[in-house]
């Protein structure tokens, strides 16, 4: 599984997308948020979140307006995933939140309050999407 891809991103959504119902009891989620994996080879995609639904996902730069950013190597990006798939879910320090309050792996980032403060409302819904790979297949 090829995390640094768009593919991987838009399999993500297509899993969100047809699936409201896992998102009803969390509510609706406004929030944009860049996703930054550094490596030999940086990838960088904004995932745009509306209501119930995965409103868009884009290539992107890392400085490209957005709520926030979660920036990191791509090897904890793949230990992440790679931990959702083995267990269904995110598990212990590998949460989105649990990296991101650590911030040595993973740093959340961004310039303003309101929208850093959507990490925090929203980060549940963030994790219920990134879960969503334990449960697709996701192109390579």
């Amino acid at each position: 599984m090829d995390v640094d891809r768009i593919s991987f991103f838009n399999a993500l959504a297509i899993e969100m997308n047809a699936h409201p119902e896992r998102y009803q009891v969390l509510g609706d989620a406004d929030m944009s948020a860049l996703i930054v994996m550094n490596g030999d080879a940086s990838f960088c995609v904004r995932v745009d979140f509306e209501e119930l639904h995965c409103a868009g996902v884009h290539q992107a730069e890392p400085d490209d307006p957005a709520d926030f950013s979660l920036v990191g190597d791509r090897d904890a990006w793949q230990a992440m995933f790679d931990d959702i798939v083995a267990h269904g879910r995110a598990t212990g320090l590998q949460t989105i939140n649990s990296l991101a309050l650590l911030g040595d792996r993973i740093a959340c980032g961004g310039t303003d309050p309101m929208g850093l403060d959507k990490f925090s409302r929203f980060n549940q819904t963030l994790q219920e999407f990134f879960d969503g790979a334990a449960r697709t297949a996701v192109p390579a």
